[in-house]
């Protein structure tokens, strides 16, 4: 597992990265999200779907009552927030693991849901808010994926 960490010291910098991780991603990429409730979860997935080209007038909002939202860009772009599931079971039950597994990028928020379906072969991207504007940001890398090495590059 490679893994560092980022300090973001301004909503600035916070979409630059994000955009960053876009522009590097690929079908087939999953992105798990975790921090605490207004860490900016949703923002930094915002900052993707700009990076991946999903066009500004396809606002990219939270999934917390839909539980799934999908954009084009160009690769789609598969926005889940299993906050308000309990475990794997609904996970399964609605049929979230074809997106997961899909043919373009998966962000998922809230992944703790996952349970035993968490993917082998992701990014965790864990945001602590440091202050109000400022955010760190710890990556990790699971299985073989290749946007650590990308992003410092």
């Amino acid at each position: 597992m490679t893994s560092i960490v980022i300090d973001l010291p301004t909503p600035a910098t916070t979409r630059d990265f994000g955009r960053r991780l876009g522009e590097t991603a690929r079908p087939g990429d999953i992105f798990t999200l975790a921090g605490p409730l207004g860490a900016g979860k949703t923002t930094l997935t915002q900052a993707i779907g700009q990076g991946i080209l999903v066009p500004q007038s396809d606002y990219i909002t939270s999934p917390t009552f839909s539980l799934l939202h999908e954009y084009q860009g160009r690769i789609p772009l598969y926005h889940l927030d299993l906050y308000r599931l309990e475990d794997e079971n609904e996970i399964e039950e609605l049929g979230f693991l074809d997106y997961i597994y899909g043919n373009g990028l998966t962000v998922i928020e809230w992944p703790d849901r996952l349970g035993g379906l968490m993917p082998e072969n992701r990014l965790h991207i864990k945001i602590e808010p440091v202050s109000e504007t400022d955010r760190r940001i710890a990556l990790a890398e699971f299985g073989t994926t290749h946007l650590i090495e990308t992003i410092i590059n």
